[in-house]
């Protein structure tokens, strides 16, 4: 084969742009491209499409006439390769650098040719028809995509007047996915002129009615998946269970609840002054084995979900029959824990029992009407012990530098279900379910400081401590939880603003094999174990107890850290969707309240703002002022909401 010569005035590919060669320097070629700029290069990294002369002229020049499509017809049937001069003078009748560049061009379209500039194929009849319709359905998209930002731009300025059509809705899909948090970009908005960001794409399907309030985006933004855990695990297999259903065991939470995984029982005291306090806890280790497919996906997960609309929950619905205590039967297979407590509530033993309870299920409220019931009966009477342990037991923590902050909150039910409308009082006619619909609702509900909420806290620390202490003793590898000590404030305010500061102090707690001080709770070691159905790491710690009540293999130091490195990213996301679902749900419930009075009260000045919580709503917000001091209540009115952002805006009223 000739050595190709590549001579001044040449026509050039380089990175597939044409060029013209205009000299040599420095043993490289200089090339000129088609927007005039110069480039020093290797003679390796350019391909020759023509000898020359070319000028500059002929890099943007009009391609000549010629007939493609019968030299395309001509060539069917053959198999053999043309060189980019063959085929130039074929279609072109002379090989031109204009006519040279047009057969460039044609590759680069891949129509009618296909391959390279040194070997050009002809593409067969059902390869081009192929090609064709491809195109032409391009073309269309092109032209219906450009109808459709016509449209949506009118919609958008309609402000509501026009609304999108469903066949439409194929070109907003792409905006739909960054809202969500599966992409980065948009299509779409970038077209329209909106910035590609997951409140900008929340914000334009809202405005163009693609989306209504009632679309949470959150939990998808964090990676978190829509649905809860799928794989099912057996349910509690036969084995040898101790049997303390003669205990009164008390299931106490809040009245929404339906998932209870912790129960307490007490006995005592004995003549030494010593009590048992018996803490049973749903048991489903017993079947989500290490590794198996239900302990996988709750690993992934690390925690239930908890939204306002609804929870998704790290094991299957399907368990909580078999597992939740007192939901289902009389009795429920257990893990138990016995702490033998002294007077001074140090703890003198600690064991672990496989058992069956029979359960008392009661709802905050209930329990505090029972602690304050005048005539006492036994159910009475034994929570009064363990409110009167559960006091000792806090001021103990107190006394070793405890810190507990009670701040309002508030719980957010959502129901995005449409249900046939009350019409009002019993025993009034009542319309059709078909003629009158109730449409989507928030509601918020401050939640009360039950006495009875406090009392399972604090039971449920002294659960944890036990668990650990019993966990290094004994040498299981386990999940411990430290918390590094905060810096207090040199003066502690009283009141909300007073918990305020405290939270602030407060440094992150850390999970990790190894048992550590946890500061906020003033103790030396804590873990915890009460909570399987709901926190991978408690189910973790099941496992663990399991394997060691029944001498079985433990999981390595390794391997439980691993696991609790998995959950706790898991977590992490959980924990992020749902402190942004509540802002999303917030907003909703205020949209339609712009204008309404609230009772604010005062955490910070920090000179011409403040920040204030609003009890009733467990919000806290910043609002501009000119005076005020921490604690102090003023009333505050919602002046807009912007959903995308989760933001309610308020002013002093």
């Amino acid at each position: 084969m000739p050595e190709i010569i590549i001579a001044e005035k040449a026509l050039v590919l380089y990175k597939n742009r044409p060029a013209l060669v205009s000299g040599k320097q420095d043993g490289k070629l200089i090339i000129s491209l088609e927007d005039k700029s110069s480039q020093k290069v290797r003679e390796k990294d350019i391909e020759l499409l023509h000898p020359g002369p070319c000028g500059q002229a002929d890099l943007s020049g009009p391609s000549p006439a010629g007939d493609i499509r019968s030299a395309w017809e001509l060539l069917q049937g053959s198999e053999e390769t043309l060189s980019i001069r063959e085929l130039s003078e074929l279609i072109y009748g002379s090989h031109t650098p204009l006519s040279a560049l047009a057969v460039w061009k044609l590759l680069e379209e891949n129509t009618y040719f296909y391959g390279n500039i040194h070997q050009i194929k002809i593409k067969s009849k059902t390869e081009l028809e192929a090609e064709e319709k491809k195109r032409r359905e391009k073309l269309d998209e092109a032209e219906e995509r450009a109808a459709f930002l016509g449209r949506i731009k009118k919609i958008l300025s309609s402000k509501g007047e026009l609304t999108l059509a469903e066949p439409d809705r194929r070109f907003i899909s792409d905006a739909e996915a960054l809202a969500k948090g599966f992409t980065d970009k948009s299509r779409t908005l970038k077209e329209l002129g909106w910035s590609e960001t997951p409140q900008e794409a929340h914000r334009f399907l809202l405005a163009c009615g693609a989306w209504t309030q009632w679309q949470n985006p959150h939990p998808g933004r964090f990676g978190l998946p829509p649905n809860p855990a799928k794989a099912i695990p057996p349910g509690p297999p036969k084995e040898d269970r101790l049997d303390l259903t003669h205990l009164p065991a008390f299931a106490i939470d809040n009245s929404w609840s339906d998932d209870p995984d912790d129960a307490i029982s007490l006995e005592g005291p004995d003549s030494e002054g010593r009590r048992i306090l018996w803490v049973h806890v749903a048991d489903p280790a017993s079947s989500v084995t290490p590794d198996s497919p239900a302990d996988l996906e709750a690993r992934s997960r690390g925690v239930t979900l908890y939204l306002p609309e609804g929870r998704n929950m790290m094991l299957a619905p399907q368990t909580l029959p078999s597992f939740a205590l007192g939901v289902n039967g009389e009795t429920s297979p257990a893990l138990s824990i016995r702490i033998l407590l002294n007077p001074d509530l140090s703890i003198e033993e600690t064991e672990f029992f496989l058992s069956n309870i029979r359960v008392t299920r009661l709802g905050y409220e209930q329990a505090d009407a029972l602690l304050s019931a005048g005539n006492k009966d036994l159910h009475a009477e034994i929570l009064a012990q363990l409110m009167s342990l559960a006091e000792q037991y806090t001021e103990k923590r107190l006394d070793s530098g405890a810190v507990i902050i009670e701040m309002p909150e508030a719980h957010i039910n959502v129901n995005l279900d449409k249900k046939p409308a009350d019409s009002g009082l019993p025993g009034q006619n009542r319309p059709a379910p078909d003629q009158t619909e109730q449409s989507p609702h928030v509601s918020i509900e401050p939640i009360p400081q039950y006495r009875s909420a406090s009392l399972v806290r604090e039971c449920m620390v002294l659960a944890g401590e036990a668990a650990a202490r019993w966990a290094v003793r004994n040498r299981v590898p386990f999940p411990f939880i430290s918390q590094e000590a905060g810096e207090l404030p040199a003066k502690r305010l009283s009141g909300f603003a007073g918990a305020w500061q405290l939270r602030r102090s407060m440094r992150p707690r850390s999970l990790s094999t190894k048992p550590g001080v946890h500061w906020g709770l003033g103790l030396d070691m804590y873990t915890q174990i009460t909570s399987p159905l709901r926190r991978y790491t408690d189910l973790l710690a099941h496992q663990q107890i399991r394997a060691f009540l029944k001498g079985e293999k433990l999981l390595s130091e390794e391997e439980v850290l691993l696991r609790i490195i998995t959950a706790e990213t898991g977590a992490s996301q959980a924990i992020k969707a749902e402190r942004a679902s509540k802002a999303h749900w917030t907003c909703v419930y205020l949209a339609d309240k712009t204008g309404s009075v609230l009772e604010g009260i005062i955490l910070d000045n920090q000179g011409s703002r403040a920040i204030v919580i609003i009890p009733d709503l467990g919000l806290e917000t910043q609002v501009s002022i000119k005076k005020g001091s921490p604690n102090e209540k003023i009333k505050l009115s919602c002046l807009s909401v912007k959903i995308p952002e989760g933001e309610a805006v308020f002013a002093i009223f």
